[in-house]
């Protein structure tokens, strides 16, 4: 009781001890409050100039789809059947005839002849299996034991 007595005089004897720890306390407070607010700022300012670095990206993929896009109009374009027509006209290239064609027969060359999948003619891929590997396990166990056996019936 002594102990409460002489705590309670030295707070009254120097009321601005309560004042400064109020003010510490609010000070820590605001400290922790601004410590806090940068770092939310922090991740809020990275996530923005990461989703504006992907609005670039994908600014650049649809300019670069657009350019395949347009490539690709001009290369259809350039070998149509006409434009071709045009540029072999051009080049000095006429149609030719049945009459202008040279064929070249190629000694032991023989063409190959339709793919029969029918089931009457036995499949190429068919599945051939060795006698050896239709053997079951247990098969294979009763021969072992009787080639094991003694001959004669002497142990």
């Amino acid at each position: 009781m002594n102990n409460v007595t002489k705590i309670v005089q030295k707070y009254r004897q120097a009321p601005w001890r309560v004042q400064r720890q109020w003010i510490g306390l609010f000070l820590l407070g605001s400290v922790l409050v601004a410590i806090v607010a940068g770092i939310y700022l922090s991740i809020t300012t990275r996530a923005d100039l990461a989703g504006r670095e992907i609005q670039n990206l994908n600014a650049d993929i649809l300019d670069k789809q657009r350019e395949n896009a347009d490539l690709e109009t001009t290369l259809a374009s350039l070998t149509s059947t006409d434009a071709m027509i045009q540029r072999a006209q051009a080049l000095g290239f006429h149609p030719v005839s049945p009459q202008d064609m040279t064929y070249v027969i190629v000694p032991g060359y023989s063409l190959k002849g339709p793919v029969d999948l029918s089931s009457t003619q036995a499949h190429p891929l068919s599945l051939v299996i060795l006698p050896e590997y239709t053997e079951s396990l247990f098969d294979w166990f009763a021969r072992e034991i009787s080639a094991s056996a003694p001959v004669g019936g002497q142990p």
